[in-house]
């Protein structure tokens, strides 16, 4: 019954506005404030990749409205405009499109997550709905972003409108995060299942999203340039708000109107690298032949237009913005942190104690030392465009708070039936990382969220600690290394501190990855 009520507190919690925890700043002790400015930029992050402002950025009509123009193209319209989307940021993108051209628009249909026009309407966000004689057909599906059959009967309805379109039609595309699960066509004799099952598996096992969509789209009709298919001789515009690291175009929703050769060899390595090949089902090992055989080559798509609308690293971008003018020294580490949440964890925590180091005392033995662990970590992580070494010359230089952002996908090893997600545990294990030396005369926060507002299983975006975490969780009687054997971080937050260190957001109805912070205030 203890147990229960710890975790009540959390279940209860219904902020009165989006991006709220605790107490007004007036009232907060000195790490909620500085909580309170995290969750200001983790908020501007979010808010630079609203739907609506983004679709009005690409999308504009000349002033006769006969012509639509996507960046420097510029395409006929008489009413002939027909419109698809999936992922969680569609609700919001087709009701920005569908404002924006009127009677143009004949017929659209999206499939969107469960559950998201109710949610949308209770957070009184009226711009991420439709109106009520809309033109499109919404489905609902993929509950807890696994294709099911809701997301099936979804991607058959757009199949079928992309399959009826001629050379005088023009499809526009809305693709976000989430759109694989929400696009689920498998090849016969593939079940939905079957499918699920195995991408079940690879994700339990720590299988990257590119390795995930990889299999996706060899076992898709619609995924790997399937769609840009269906809808020949159609002209396509596929509009995509980015959720995938380097946002690469073939890769983000498993890449439906990218071409794809559907290399089988590539399949055959992931299914290797985690153990499943031999488990296979009869269908799924058919349907890798046929494609191994196939002679017709690679599919084109030349009569598409892809473009990225939105991205982790504008996000970031504008939280950078804001934290200046917070009065803070912020620089942008990577847009591309991925790796096991334990080794990006770790990171963290190191790059923590060399930053707080350089703000609060001379260069000793002991920080070079760490430095030069830090850098062989981040070689480890393999992080492309990591600015390591800008961001340590920046905080050396500074003279007052410091604000390190990133954004990307780390990813978590299944060994338990907790519950929780990624950004939860990761704030965890760099909560448990900041503990284990004395970091000075310094406040040093973490946050982690995801831009969507759902980090996993779960009705919170992501947390926040700080290094007295540890004897925190130690005086409630938390055993933070039975939490992390279990994967239940959430159950963890809920119970310290009543929740205050949860990061409540709704759905923000966008989706970029996650966004970091790691922000340093000398006492």
């Amino acid at each position: 019954m203890a147990a229960a009520l710890q975790v009540l507190p959390c279940l209860l919690r219904a902020p009165s506005r989006p991006f709220l925890w605790g107490p007004p700043v007036a009232r907060m002790s000195s790490g909620m404030a500085l909580a309170e400015q995290a969750r200001q930029l983790f908020e501007s992050a979010v808010g630079a990749v609203q739907p609506g402002p983004m679709l009005q950025r690409a999308l504009s009509l000349d002033p006769s409205g006969r012509q639509l123009k996507v960046r420097d193209r510029s395409f006929q319209l008489r009413e002939n405009l027909y419109l698809v989307g999936f992922g969680k940021a569609v609700l919001g993108m087709a009701a920005a499109a569908e404002e924006l051209l009127g009677q143009h628009l004949v017929q659209g249909v999206i499939s969107v997550p469960k559950g998201i026009r109710a949610a949308m309407e209770h957070a009184g966000k009226q711009e991420m709905l439709l109106k009520p004689h809309s033109r499109i057909q919404v489905f609902e599906g993929a509950e807890d972003n696994l294709p099911d059959r809701d997301a099936l009967r979804a991607a058959l309805a757009i199949q079928q409108l992309a399959e009826g379109l001629t050379a005088d039609d023009l499809l526009l595309v809305l693709i976000s995060g989430g759109g694989s699960a929400l696009l689920p066509a498998p090849i016969p004799p593939v079940t939905l299942e079957e499918k699920q099952m195995l991408t079940k598996l690879l994700a339990a096992r720590g299988a990257t999203i590119q390795e995930l969509n990889t299999i996706r789209k060899a076992l898709s009709q619609l995924k790997g340039g399937g769609l840009a298919q269906a809808a020949y001789p159609a002209q396509v515009v596929s509009l995509i708000l980015s959720d995938v690291i380097g946002d690469p175009l073939e890769v983000i929703a498993s890449g439906p109107t990218v071409a794809s050769d559907h290399n089988v060899q590539d399949c055959l390595q992931v299914l290797n690298r985690y153990g499943l090949r031999a488990a296979l089902p009869r269908s799924v090992k058919t349907v890798l032949s046929r494609a191994d055989s196939d002679p017709r080559g690679p599919h084109t798509c030349g009569h598409v237009l892809n473009v990225i609308i939105g991205s982790n690293s504008l996000a970031l971008a504008e939280a950078q913005r804001h934290a200046e003018v917070l009065g803070y020294h912020a620089t942008v580490l990577s847009t591309a942190m991925q790796g096991d949440v334990k080794s990006v964890a770790q990171f963290y925590g190191l790059l923590a104690r060399v930053a707080a180091a350089h703000l609060t005392s001379p260069i000793a033995g002991h920080l070079l030392e760490e430095e030069a662990k830090l850098y062989q970590l981040a070689a480890e992580l393999q992080l492309p465009d990591l600015q390591l070494e800008e961001a340590l010359e920046a905080v050396a230089k500074a003279k007052g708070p410091v604000c390190l952002l990133a954004g990307g996908e780390p990813t978590v090893q299944l060994q338990g039936s907790g519950k929780g997600g990624r950004n939860q545990e990761l704030a965890l294990r760099v909560g448990t990382e900041l503990g284990t030396q004395p970091l000075g005369p310094i406040d040093v926060l973490f946050l982690s969220g995801g831009t969507d507002g759902q980090d996993g299983p779960t009705k919170v975006a992501g947390a926040w600690v700080m290094s007295d975490l540890v004897s925190q969780a130690s005086a409630e009687g938390l055993d933070i290394a039975t939490v992390l054997s279990h994967n239940d971080s959430y159950t963890f937050f809920c119970s310290l501190q009543g929740g205050t260190h949860l990061l409540h957001t709704g759905l923000t109805g966008t989706n970029v990855m996650d966004v970091h912070l790691l922000i340093f205030r000398p006492q």
